[in-house]
């Protein structure tokens, strides 16, 4: 009978892992493609605001979280980190990453809307990075997401959310945006103050 050997997921395993794999190659790596056992759960959380916690406490280090944010994927409602050997769950209040900034080009139908994530993505909002938003349906209050890759969403900020606000349009009765020729609407014209 042979002795197989079981491993406890760490945070420092998976940077590791993730460090070999960034190395061998340019670009995002294909967590999409790898299926490798599930190992457990690991005491990571990614807060609301974009702040990550491994063991109730911030990583401090933004190179560490750009990191993680490389092999982070989305199965059903449930994140990973996953790396061709290990996958390990982790917890997400909201969405994975934060909008923080975004640079409009043109106007009208010909605008494209450029978001920037806390964790240096940037992606053009169109047809394959939509804009969406849900209301708290107590409050009505607004929560704008983007999708940046894969089934993972940013949260865009409060102050970026004012900004396309005034840079908004209304189009068969919504009140939305134009990125990439594509029209995102925000709220019915209807429910506008």
């Amino acid at each position: 009978m042979s002795k197989e050997t079981v491993t406890t997921p760490s945070a420092e395993g998976i940077a590791a892992a993730a460090s070999a794999v960034r190395a061998k190659g340019k670009g995002l790596p294909p967590v999409h493609l790898w299926n490798p056992p599930f190992c457990g759960d690991l005491d990571i959380r990614i807060a609301r605001d974009g702040t990550w916690f491994y063991l109730g406490t911030p990583i401090g280090r933004p190179e560490l979280v750009q990191l993680f944010s490389t092999i982070l994927r989305r199965d059903g409602d449930d994140y990973f980190l996953v790396t061709p050997v290990e996958k390990v769950g982790i917890t997400v209040d909201d969405a994975p990453f934060v909008a923080v900034d975004f640079e409009a080009e043109d106007t009208g139908k010909a605008q494209n809307l450029r978001f920037e994530t806390n964790v240096g993505d940037q992606v053009t909002a169109g047809p394959d990075h939509p804009i969406r938003v849900e209301r708290d349906p107590e409050t009505g209050e607004p929560s704008p997401y983007i999708l940046v890759r894969a089934n993972l969403e940013a949260l865009i900020d409060r102050k970026s959310f004012y900004r396309l606000v005034e840079i908004g349009d209304r189009v068969e009765g919504w009140f939305g945006l134009w990125s990439g020729g594509q029209f995102f609407g925000i709220i019915p014209e209807a429910e506008l103050p």
